[in-house]
């Protein structure tokens, strides 16, 4: 596949992924944005209410990690990221993405490679209601030392 079939069936699979998202939300797909900048658009648009949330449903977190892992850039991946470590929990993001680096394509290891990043962000009470004084959290959703331990290790095998 030419590099340019490429780009665009992973644009396409990002797109996919962010109208999931957007679908989830209620925000509809922005269907007036060119479709170049749609993906972009509709990752903007669940940011702030992603992370305006205490909790997200279940079926919030696989097309989260789609989302995250299909995103091409590694500034704007953290949209997807971030809300789903506050919702739910470090541990099982990293988990996802170790997942991904395990099983998935090529590019979906990529992604995985370029999320795996954003999931250490700080947890701050002012960035999520998830960390508000007096909310309740399972501190196990966060210890994720295990993870990170094989993850360094299927590194190391695949860069063998």
């Amino acid at each position: 596949m030419a590099d340019e079939e490429h780009n665009e069936a992973d644009a396409q699979s990002f797109l996919s992924c962010a109208i999931e998202v957007a679908r989830l939300m209620d925000l509809g797909n922005a269907a007036e944005v060119p479709e170049a900048r749609r993906a972009r658009r509709l990752a903007h648009a669940v940011r702030k209410p992603l992370l305006e949330r205490a909790y997200l449903p279940k079926g919030f977190f696989a097309p989260l990690m789609a989302a995250a892992v299909q995103d091409p850039d590694p500034s704007f991946c953290r949209w997807f990221v971030e809300p789903a470590v506050y919702a739910f929990g470090r541990r099982r993001v990293m988990a996802a993405l170790l997942d991904y680096l395990r099983t998935g394509t090529d590019a979906e290891q990529a992604g995985a490679e370029r999320a795996w990043y954003c999931a250490h962000v700080p947890l701050h009470p002012d960035r999520s209601p998830a960390y508000a004084p007096g909310v309740s959290r399972e501190p196990l959703m966060d210890e994720c030392r295990d993870v990170r331990d094989e993850w360094r290790e299927t590194l190391r095998r695949s860069a063998s």
